[in-house]
């Protein structure tokens, strides 16, 4: 009989923690290798982490919301085998786990989607350290560090857990909780089981549309029913709030004549399946012509920081793909300019499998320099997409149908039957102008309809 550690492992370059959402293995009951013992999350994806052996879980360390580092001991799984198993973690205390790793995770280049100066003061704060995923809740809630820090915490050390900053600011919308440093000159009424936090910091002064929309969801009238939201559509949420607030949106149309493309894919779809072991989507071929012109107009695969344009030389195309849920989320093809219609058409098939599946990787969703988002797939004619930051456009193809459209010959023009998709980019007009933005959304659209029937396989 053998004691094997499993650990939190490593998702990706970036992720140096995550929280536990859920124990599907207890203490006393039996696993098989590679079974799933929990399921966890990061600010990115849930995933599971599966059994290092078969055996009997012997103890676990930690509970569903906490928040545990990468390479802690959080659970040991006694095995049948006659030898010991090596560890890849010596065996310490989780609490000891969980204050040595601390120093890990701020060396790291990770930057949790939250505001630079939350990032800074947190990772300066010898006295407590604070998630991603409550740095994220606490700047889209207005809460601010000096609150943060009077919040008790009910985590590992005493940590701020998910439960602990919403639970805050709950009692915050409902008047129970006071911001720090801000005083009232009225005569205090008596109020049951409520707390206030004050400081000698300078207050924070919260913007007023924050005040207006917690106001009204206060109360509910009608034949209503209340849904709290899942951890992923909060971070959606929010990432898509942050995006308008950061980036002046702009939209431009456009519409393709696809009909040579859609003559090709009908044509060649069988074999390609047959002698690839891949079903041929239109996505591919979307992607390919967003590449080509990516390279002609180099400025739409950018990000801005501060004052400075950064263009990226690697090409990482993002792919919006809707969970089973109804959730959102973007896996990357990276260097997706690197690879043929075969290699994008596996890496588009496994990607979206992987997302349908709840079986992506944190580094599957990281790293994305343009997006496409396939809103035709759910009959949409066109969209106005949200652009996924840091980036600087995200393009949306709309459902493709049969219209009747006027070509123009030599011999005059006439009328015919065509396959026609609508187009349309969103960019950030404080780099792209519209100029700029309609010339490369009308270079994918002659891609598209200058495409060859008589390509090959």
């Amino acid at each position: 009989m053998a004691l094997v550690d499993l650990v939190m492992p490593k998702m990706g370059e970036s992720i140096t923690e995550a929280t536990i959402l859920k124990w599907f293995k207890h203490p006393g009951e039996t696993v098989k290798m590679d079974e799933p013992v929990l399921e966890i999350a990061t600010d990115k994806v849930d995933s599971e982490v599966p059994s290092v052996a078969e055996g009997v879980i012997e103890e676990t360390f930690f509970n569903v919301n906490d928040v545990v580092p990468v390479g802690a001991v959080i659970a040991r799984i006694r095995s049948g085998a006659a030898e010991p198993a090596t560890t890849t973690t010596p065996v310490t205390s989780p609490a000891n786990q969980v204050a040595d790793s601390r120093p890990l995770a701020h060396e790291t280049n990770h930057k949790p989607v939250t505001t630079e100066a939350y990032t800074h003061t947190a990772s300066q704060n010898g006295a407590r350290f604070y998630s991603p995923l409550v740095l994220n809740i606490a700047s889209s809630e207005g809460v601010s560090l000096s609150e943060l820090e009077n919040i008790p915490g009910t985590g590992n050390d005493g940590r701020v857990t998910k439960k602990d900053i919403l639970q805050y600011v709950s009692n915050k919308k409902t008047g129970q909780v006071t911001s720090p440093g801000v005083t009232t000159r009225h005569e205090p009424e008596t109020v049951t089981a409520t707390t206030t936090v004050t400081t000698h910091t300078k207050p924070t002064i919260l913007p007023q549309v924050h005040e207006d929309r917690h106001a009204v969801q206060t109360t509910y009238t009608g034949n209503v029913e209340i849904i709290e939201m899942d951890r992923m559509r909060k971070l959606i949420a929010d990432h898509m709030i942050r995006s308008k607030q950061t980036s002046a949106h702009v939209t431009s149309f456009t519409e393709a004549d696809v009909t040579n493309m859609v003559m090709w894919r009908n044509k060649v779809k069988n074999e390609f399946e047959k002698q690839e072991g891949e079903k041929l989507t239109f996505t591919p071929l979307f992607i390919e012509a967003i590449i080509r012109c990516i390279k002609k107009y180099p400025w739409l695969n950018s990000s801005i920081d501060g004052d400075k344009l950064i263009v990226k030389k690697d090409i990482n195309i993002g792919m919006a793909t809707a969970l089973p849920t109804g959730n959102l989320i973007v896996p990357v093809i990276r260097n997706a300019d690197q690879l043929n219609l075969v290699g994008l058409t596996r890496q588009v098939n496994n990607l979206s499998n992987a997302a349908r599946n709840n079986r992506l990787r944190p580094d599957d969703t990281q790293g994305g320099t343009f997006t496409l988002t396939n809103v035709g797939t759910f009959g949409s004619l066109m969209g106005t997409p949200i652009i996924n930051q840091p980036q600087v456009a995200i393009l949306a193809t709309g459902v493709i149908k049969k219209r009747p459209v006027v070509i123009e010959t030599g011999q005059g023009d006439f009328i015919a039957i065509r396959h026609m998709m609508y187009l349309s980019l969103s960019y950030d007009h404080r780099i792209i102008d519209g100029a700029l933005g309609s010339t490369f959304l009308n270079a994918v659209a002659k891609e598209l309809e200058n495409f060859s029937t008589d390509r090959t396989l």
